[in-house]
């Protein structure tokens, strides 16, 4: 495997690889600018952020490796007896450095830069290298990720023509860290939002639950994900870190250890079919201004006073001429408007008429250049940035509007949940999706003071602290909370021994306040390096700190699989079979993670029901829940014992 990043989800994506599935990884880590990039031009690597990777990536192969690593040629052929990975840091990445890694013979790549120009263009270059390999590719833009699919898996297919299309190993994956995790981050914002995962017709939720009362029979849902931890009831929870102690959550427990946990909190995974017609797209935007916000009452008042004055002149005249009703309107307005011809040898009536007209036209004057102003202030105002109400309350305020914000605010809409934005950056890539979402935003830096204020912290319901700094993230928190002490909070942290001080610390302070943490990498990293085991990962569900997968696996040839019963498959703490996809090989979708496209029929034959002593068959197709390690198992590398060295 090969993994060519310098950010915190390359070092997460390598150590999946390496302590999960025990792959043998090469890292690269370019020191400057890619090799084909002008100079001058600025991309997602730099020297600075190589060399925090390379201090993050000696870290792990410290504690994976232990022994020299392979070199990088002689052995990229021999069989791995062990997880090994290998870091090079060139000054840029170009064929030659692809190739010293290895691309050529490699299973997979992942392109996880930061910037999407360039992890698009190292594809292309790896794709000619090797027709064969599977590429991961890290992109922000999802439209344009579609399209790349398509492209390069038919650059593969002219470059092979021995290669099958459909086949897995040659599949090109486009993912997006921030879409990977936004649904977990939003969802720990407000209390009861539920983690929902879709895939192809499939809608799954996982729901937390608080004990049962006495005697009272809580419903199992499909099947129990996990147990939470002991305290995860309380409002300080217990989530410090991935790791799990003595009192840390059980994932994918059985029907005996569910029994036995009285009063732990439990994660269920809940099925939730659509009923009815489908609904049409929901639209973030709104395509108009409304009329009533271009003039105000009082304008509306004076126009419709004009108006009326014009009508009764009009009949007027119609009765002191003779005139067609027609005839004596169109000249009342002629003369509203002073176009009109003098009524030199008119009759006195019709001379009176027309200085009355000319005066209520002089009337309309001012009334045209007050619409005028209103309209452009109003226009004005829709392409600015909202502030906050002054009655606002209950609402979520968001910090950092960059990638993983844009999405997460994205969510939050989508849920009707009311927010309030704070960026100190007026350019950040989520502040035009806010002002066409008529979101409140505060620009200023949160660490000075007045800028929590501005958002209404103190009658705010929960505070996403979502920034890529770790400190400026927990000085909000802590400024938040001595604003108000029981304030919910989730926090985007990367370090777990960082967070579990900072969980220990706030809970100890505040015990009765709910803490959260969360890191991006970690959530995303599972998702991709499921995606260069060529398997199907339908999606990640967060459990405290750690992480439960959803995945698609056939299961011919896997003997933990194939030949047994439902019940005997299921391992507690690893895997456990939840569904079974019932239709023919033939007319299955290769994806189900997959958005069906317009006019295709969504849903799919899916069984939940199933009995415990089914038997897998080789034509089966299961979608199951499997812990990291126990996925990595499954895909046909057992886990490495504590202690071992490789």
């Amino acid at each position: 495997m090969v993994v060519c990043g310098d950010d915190a989800l390359a070092h997460r994506l390598a150590a999946e690889l390496s302590e999960v599935y025990r792959a043998r990884v090469t890292v690269v880590i370019p020191s400057g600018i890619p090799a084909w990039q002008p100079r001058g031009v600025r991309v997602g690597s730099s020297s600075r952020a190589g060399v925090r990777a390379a201090a993050l990536f000696g870290r792990l192969t410290a504690a994976v490796g232990r022994v020299p690593m392979p070199a990088p040629a002689a052995d990229m052929d021999r069989p791995a007896s062990g997880a090994a990975v290998r870091v090079l840091q060139p000054a840029g990445v170009d064929d030659e450095v692809l190739a010293a890694a290895g691309v050529a013979q490699a299973a997979a790549l992942a392109l996880v830069f930061d910037d999407d120009e360039t992890n698009i263009h190292l594809a292309m270059r790896a794709r000619r290298l090797n027709p064969r390999l599977r590429l991961v590719i890290r992109m922000y833009n999802r439209k344009l990720g579609q399209h790349l699919e398509e492209l390069l898996d038919q650059a593969a297919a002219v470059a092979d023509q021995s290669l099958d299309p459909a086949e897995a190993d040659a599949a090109t994956t486009v993912l997006s860290d921030a879409d990977t995790a936004a649904p977990a981050l939003a969802a720990t914002a407000v209390a009861g939002t539920r983690k929902v995962i879709q895939a192809d017709g499939l809608l799954l939720r996982a729901a937390e639950r608080t004990p049962p009362a006495p005697y009272e029979i809580a419903d199992p849902g499909l099947c129990t994900l996990a147990l939470l931890s002991s305290t995860s009831s309380d409002p300080g929870g217990a989530e410090g870190s991935d790791s799990s102690g003595d009192d840390g959550s059980r994932l994918l427990p059985d029907d005996r250890e569910v029994a036995a946990a009285t009063g732990r909190g439990t994660m269920v995974l809940e099925a939730v079919s659509r009923t009815g017609p489908p609904l049409p797209p929901r639209r973030l935007t709104s395509r108009g201004i409304p009329l009533a916000s271009l003039f105000s009452r009082r304008l509306r008042w004076s126009l419709a006073g004009v108006a009326a004055a014009l009508v009764a002149l009009a009949v007027i005249s119609w009765v002191v001429t003779g005139d067609h009703p027609l005839h004596a309107g169109y000249l009342s307005l002629l003369d509203l408007l002073a176009i009109g011809d003098p009524a030199v040898d008119e009759p006195r009536g019709r001379q009176i008429l027309q200085l009355l007209t000319g005066l209520t036209g002089l009337l309309l004057l001012p009334v045209l250049v007050a619409a005028a102003l209103e309209a452009l202030g109003t226009f004005r105002t829709a392409s600015a940035l909202r502030r906050p109400s002054r009655r606002l309350s209950g609402h979520v305020v968001l910090l950092g509007l960059g990638k993983v914000g844009t999405r997460v605010l994205a969510q939050l809409r989508e849920l009707d949940i009311p927010v309030v934005c704070i960026e100190e950056d007026p350019e950040a890539r989520g502040v035009p999706l806010a002002r066409r979402l008529g979101v409140p935003t505060v620009l200023g830096d949160v660490t000075q003071e007045g800028v929590l204020e501005a958002a209404k912290i103190d009658r705010a319901h929960a505070l996403l602290a979502l920034t890529s700094s770790d400190t400026t993230n927990l000085e909000a928190v802590l400024y938040a909370r001595a604003v108000r002490p029981d304030l919910r909070v989730t926090l985007r942290l990367y370090d777990d021994r960082f967070a579990t001080a900072v969980y220990r610390t706030l809970r100890a302070t505040h015990p009765q306040a709910l803490t959260r943490s969360r890191s991006v990498s970690t959530l995303a990293a599972p998702a991709f390096a499921g995606a260069m085991m060529g398997r199907q990962v339908l999606g990640a569900i967060p459990i405290e700190r750690r992480v439960l997968l959803l995945a698609a696996l056939p299961v011919a040839g896997n003997p933990r699989l194939e030949g047994r019963t439902v019940a005997e498959a299921f391992r507690p703490g690893a895997w456990r079979v939840i569904a079974l996809d019932a239709a023919a090989p033939a007319d299955r979708r290769p994806d189900l993670a997959a958005t069906p496209h317009e006019g295709e029929h969504a849903a799919r034959s899916l069984r939940w029901d199933l009995s415990p002593d089914y038997v897998l068959r080789p034509q089966d197709r299961v979608v199951l829940a499997a812990t990291r390690q126990g996925l990595g198992e499954l895909l046909g590398r057992a886990p490495r014992p504590r202690g071992t060295r490789v």
